[in-house]
């Protein structure tokens, strides 16, 4: 066994005892693996131990990974910022979309997502913290969002994505949770039914988890320490 397959067998051990503590199955919680800056071989690694769901933060350097790995026939994510000059390629090489938050941004991937291409999976980010320095619309701002997604042919909403503050107050971290869920419910009282909450990481999987997570991000416990990022991306 290699030391990367190693991790992902404790990742997924702790996912399932999370599943177990919160009465969960854990077939209904999703591992996306965060590659960003790691190289394309490292993910062929994992691919091999079984990992089939990868996610990137960086436009250029996520869509080399997809070309160089393509006969792989993995799953991508990009879960980074969305930047106007870089929705082209974000909508052609990648089958997810976690870090939606404009209507601009919307309707540009929605535009140039190849024809032949299935719809693009997208969540909306939710900025839980009110923090001002964080990515992600207000709570109150997510229907109005959600229903301009929903009007988007080459679109497919299939949830929400959050990352909240840290902190080491589980409590703290459960409460900003749970505050994604009842957005997912309330968009569901709305006549929008999502099937994606994506939240939880490396250091607070189990809190996200407990609250309803049906995908955690996970990059440092799997790859280790992250190299600084490639420039130009």
């Amino acid at each position: 066994m290699t030391a990367l397959s190693a991790k992902l067998q404790a990742v997924r051990r702790r996912i399932a005892d999370a599943c177990q503590v919160a009465g969960r199955d854990p077939a209904s919680v999703r591992l996306l693996a965060v590659s960003k800056t790691f190289p394309a071989e490292a993910v062929r690694e994992l691919a091999a131990a079984g990992q089939a769901a990868f996610g990137e933060n960086y436009a250029q350097e996520g869509a080399a990974k997809v070309a160089a790995l393509e006969s792989l026939g993995l799953e991508w994510h990009f879960i980074g910022p969305l930047q106007s000059n870089k929705t082209r390629t974000i909508a052609n090489h990648f089958s997810w979309v976690h870090s939606l938050e404009r209507e601009k941004i919307a309707d540009r991937l929605s535009e140039q997502r190849d024809a032949h291409l299935p719809p693009l999976n997208v969540c909306i980010q939710v900025n839980v913290s009110g923090e001002a320095s964080k990515s992600g619309v207000a709570p109150e701002a997510v229907l109005p969002l959600a229903r301009h997604v929903e009007t988007l042919p080459r679109l497919r909403l299939r949830g929400l994505m959050a990352i909240p503050e840290p902190s080491e107050d589980a409590a703290v971290l459960r409460a900003r949770f749970a505050q994604v869920r009842r957005l997912r419910e309330q968009l569901a009282d709305a006549g929008l039914a999502l099937d994606t909450l994506s939240m939880g990481m490396s250091a607070d999987l189990e809190a996200a988890i407990a609250e309803g997570a049906t995908l955690v991000r996970v990059g440092s416990a799997l790859f280790g320490v992250r190299p600084a990022p490639l420039p130009a991306n």
